[in-house]
């Protein structure tokens, strides 16, 4: 069976991470070291600000998630959804609880989290500070720049069938 050819050029080799690389020498630095630097930055970066406002970002998670089934959500379904994205098995319970303790959330008898009105004001204070950052973050780059850039980390993820292959 025939391999299909490679977008890559056979005269690209690669080359060790160059946070200075020129924008000729950019195809051959490794995805690796660009993806692992811009995820520290940006993370970094959202978690500082939202710091800033008393909220973390595994509680800006739960708040979106929560508003959006009116039925509410359990703790369950919470972790089930997010733990892939938290930074270990207990942050999203932990999350809960801080909320809770805030009164942004609020359980009912079905074990189901609802928004309070404080948790309602908190999450559209914090998504005005999630679009703020996204703007920031954005200055000087296209809508059409960061769609291809997107696609590329997509399609590389499939290549290595990562995040179960995109499903």
């Amino acid at each position: 069976m025939t391999q299909p050819a490679s977008p890559v050029s056979p005269a690209t080799t690669i080359a060790p991470a160059d946070p200075d690389a020129t924008d000729e020498a950019l195809a051959s630095q490794p995805i690796g070291y660009w993806s692992g630097v811009t995820h520290q930055a940006v993370i970094k970066h959202i978690r500082d600000a939202m710091a800033r406002q008393g909220v973390t970002q595994p509680q800006w998670w739960i708040l979106n998630q929560v508003d959006s089934d009116p039925a509410g959500k359990t703790r369950e379904e919470l972790a089930d959804r997010l733990a892939s994205f938290a930074d270990g098995p207990y942050e999203i319970s932990r999350s809960v609880d801080l909320l809770l303790s805030q009164e942004w959330l609020a359980a009912g008898e079905d074990s189901r989290f609802r928004l309070t009105d404080a948790g309602s004001a908190a999450k559209a204070r914090i998504k005005q500070l999630a679009t703020d950052l996204r703007a920031e973050m954005h200055d000087g780059i296209t809508d059409e720049e960061y769609v291809a850039a997107l696609k590329v980390l997509r399609h590389m993820i499939r290549n290595t069938g990562g995040v179960d292959a995109l499903r």
